[in-house]
């Protein structure tokens, strides 16, 4: 299960930097007017809007990919195996030979010195 688990995280991993790539490398809404008067994308390999489907295609692929990736993920993070013990990773990281905090707070804070105050008799009022 848990070599299923990586190589869906390896998937997804991939999926995204792919993703990353291909939405840098696409031409913004701008860019339309400008191959339409001959900038040099219709020379390109896909020919003038080719490349824009090619690569918003992928894009949505790449994006499926993902998205399935991580409902996959969170379905197996959800169902762990029923003999596994289930504490968190802070609990599983505590030594277990720590020392037990002091049961109050008010013992394990050291008293300051108070300084003898002379005593005031009711006779000196």
């Amino acid at each position: 299960m848990q070599v299923l688990m990586n190589l869906i995280l390896v998937v997804q991993l991939l999926s995204a930097l792919a993703m990353i790539g291909l939405v840098l490398v696409q031409h913004g809404k701008g860019a339309d007017m400008g191959a339409s008067f001959g900038s040099g994308a219709s020379g390109s390999l896909f020919g003038a809007t080719g490349s824009a489907n090619f690569l918003s295609r992928t894009t949505a692929v790449c994006a499926t990919l993902f998205f399935v990736c991580t409902l996959g993920l969170a379905y197996f993070g959800s169902h762990r195996d029923a003999g596994a013990p289930k504490e968190s990773l802070l609990e599983r990281a505590a030594p277990a030979s720590a020392p037990a905090p002091a049961a109050s707070g008010a013992a394990a804070i050291p008293e300051a010195p108070v300084a003898a105050q002379p005593a005031v008799s009711a006779a000196s009022r």
